[in-house]
This record gives structure tokens, sequence and C-alpha cells, in this order.
């Protein structure tokens, strides 16, 4: 068995590897005594242009508005919220004016309702009022005519006594 050529092959191989693994190493730790190279230099951009776009912009007066230099469309809230400027990358400026919307449930649909029909008679009430407003003046004028004969009639009845 000691005497088996396959077996002193086998040796050779394995002496071989052995041999092959230790180059390796040796490749290896001269690597690491050697100093890491330092990257290229890099070349950094900045961007003078704000990107934050989520942020809300308020203004107390249209000229506030025209001052400020914009990227895109930036919409400007006034303090209490009632007017809001758009302004583009142009300088054009848009105002609207915005209005809360309540949300209403049924019984605020119903006091509107109930408040409307209040309205309406009060208005069928106004009307009726202005008709009755023009047939007195008729019967007022009438009743200031009589004292005027009556007063007409005594005065002749009293000239009549004395003649």
């Amino acid at each position: 068995m000691y005497n088996n050529p396959y077996m002193s092959y086998n040796n050779q191989t394995t002496i071989d590897r052995i041999n092959n693994q230790m180059v390796e190493l040796e490749k290896m730790k001269e690597q690491l005594q050697k100093p890491i190279q330092q990257p290229t230099n890099l070349t950094q951009n900045f961007q003078i242009a704000p990107t934050n776009r989520e942020v809300i912009k308020y203004a107390n007066s249209m000229e506030e508005v025209q001052r400020d230099m914009v990227v895109g469309d930036t919409p400007y809230f006034s303090k209490d919220m009632s007017v809001v400027w758009i302004k583009n990358t142009k300088g054009d400026i848009k105002t609207y004016e915005l209005n809360e919307i309540i949300p209403k449930d049924n019984k605020d649909l119903q006091i509107e309702y109930l408040q409307a029909q209040i309205e309406e008679l009060r208005k069928e009430m106004k009307k009726h009022e202005s008709t009755n407003v023009v047939a007195e003046p008729i019967t007022k004028s009438a009743k200031s005519e009589e004292p005027s004969n009556v007063s007409t009639i005594s005065k002749s009845i009293k000239k009549q006594k004395w003649s």
C-alpha cells in the first residue's frame, strides 16, 4: 500500500494545493500593507432654488407677494385665511377669496328651510301691507273733507242769524 503510485500522486496534489494557498495569502498580506488610495475629488453642485414646496407661505398684502421670487406656481395665504394669491414664474398673480364650507347635518338643513319659509311669509306680509297703505289715504282724505264742509256750513248759519 505504501508503494502505491496513486498514493504518491495524491500527496503531491495536496502539497501543490497548500503551496498555492500560501502564495494567495502572501498576496493578500501585501495588499493590506499598501496604503489605501484616496478616491478622486468629487465636484459638488448646489441648487440655489428651494426644493421644499410643501410650505404654506403667508403674506399681508399684494405688495409682499409681488416682491417674492418664485420657482413654480406658489400660493400665498392672508393671515386670516380669507384671501389667497397664486403667483407663477412669469410674475402673474391671481387673487381668490376663500370661504369656509361648514358641513351641515339634517338639523341645520331644516333650520335653513324654516328660515326661508319665514322670509317668504315676511315678503307676503309686506305686499299686503303695501296694498292696504294705498287704500288708506283715500279714506283719510275723505274724512278730512268732511270737517271742512261742516265748518263752512256752520259759518253760513251764523251769518244768517245776524242778518
